[in-house]
């Protein structure tokens, strides 16, 4: 990728502006927390592990200015509130500010930086061991560099296996699938057709899908998983079809203090989203709408979740556990 999704330069951030791809390549430079809270509500920059990232930067963009470092901190936290990843890394280096000062958070989201980054690779590998065979693979929204650490979670994934056909779901209301994941598997040289997301099922049941594999923005305690809406309907066709469907993602998407997928809190986003598509009208200005960001998948449904430390298979609270022990080793 030639301009990278993501820099850090020690005092500011440089983001390719995921609002702006494919049809052109903006890098937006933030120097402050807010700009970076703004940017991940805006999805300037996006993807659950991304978005953690960017926000330990922001954290530490607010200690070094002597802004209020707990007001910043709230604030990013706040940003999006589903992905688990953004609270557990904005907790990470507000609690090096105030133990260490502006260099002890700096060396902290510098740390989360580059574990994330690792665990991409890590997962890249397990997943690609686990799907060995696949020819056809369907994936939904984007997972690739442009929404985590390294080359990704699912879409590392992919781009680890040999000879490989990739059915990308377009992913209403905002396309990322469309306009993301297709930008990457072009710039991968990989085979891939795009569809629209009412087609999966359909395809999944006529045996033109070998396996479907997805990322994640929170694992509850008991292995539900919440990812990008329209997730779930995969999984049932998935089940349905008998073919595997897997979740990857690096163990920072694991939240323990929630109990069940039901916990988990979805965001519902303007209506806008769904209203208008490119600026153009798709209804009536005042049609109601409903814009949840996710939906939840059961750990039933779910035939494996790969992370950097290992692979859940099944999908299950003691599955989870040694992975999470794990983590808490580093």
């Amino acid at each position: 990728m030639a301009t990278p999704p993501l820099r850090w330069d020690g005092t500011r951030l440089h983001v390719l502006d995921q609002t702006a791809l494919p049809f052109a390549e903006e890098v937006l430079v933030l120097e402050d927390a807010d700009a970076v809270a703004d940017a991940i509500g805006r999805l300037a920059v996006r993807g659950a592990p991304l978005i953690g990232i960017a926000a330990g930067y922001g954290v530490v963009m607010a200690a070094a200015a002597g802004a209020d470092v707990d007001r910043a901190a709230a604030a990013l936290r706040d940003a999006r509130p589903t992905a688990v990843n953004l609270a557990w890394a904005v907790d990470r280096v507000h609690a090096a500010a105030r133990a260490g000062g502006v260099d002890a958070a700096r060396a902290e989201a510098e740390r989360i930086h580059a574990e994330e980054d690792a665990a991409s690779a890590a997962i890249a590998t397990a997943g690609a061991d686990l799907l060995r065979g696949a020819s056809t693979v369907l994936t939904h929204c984007n997972t690739g560099a442009l929404a985590a650490g390294g080359r990704g979670t699912a879409l590392a994934v992919i781009l680890a296996l040999d000879d490989v056909r990739v059915l990308a779901t377009e992913t209403r209301p905002l396309l990322q699938g469309a306009r993301l994941t297709t930008w990457e598997l072009r710039r991968a040289g990989v085979a891939h057709e795009l569809v629209v997301d009412s087609a999966a099922a359909g395809l999944i049941a006529r045996g033109e899908v070998d396996a479907v594999i997805t990322g994640c923005d929170r694992v509850a305690a008991n292995g539900d998983v919440a990812n990008k809406v329209g997730t779930y309907p995969l999984a049932l066709a998935a089940a349905a079809a008998g073919i595997p469907f897997v979740v990857a993602g690096p163990t920072s998407s694991i939240d323990p203090t929630t109990p069940t997928g039901a916990g988990i809190a979805i965001e519902e986003r303007a209506p806008d989203e769904v209203r208008q598509a490119g600026g153009a009208a798709l209804a009536l200005p005042d049609t109601p709408v409903r814009n949840p960001a996710f939906d939840v998948t059961p750990a039933s449904l779910i035939t494996a979740l790969v992370t950097e430390r290992g692979v859940a298979r099944p999908v299950s609270a003691e599955t989870l556990r040694p992975l999470l022990d794990a983590r808490g080793a580093r």
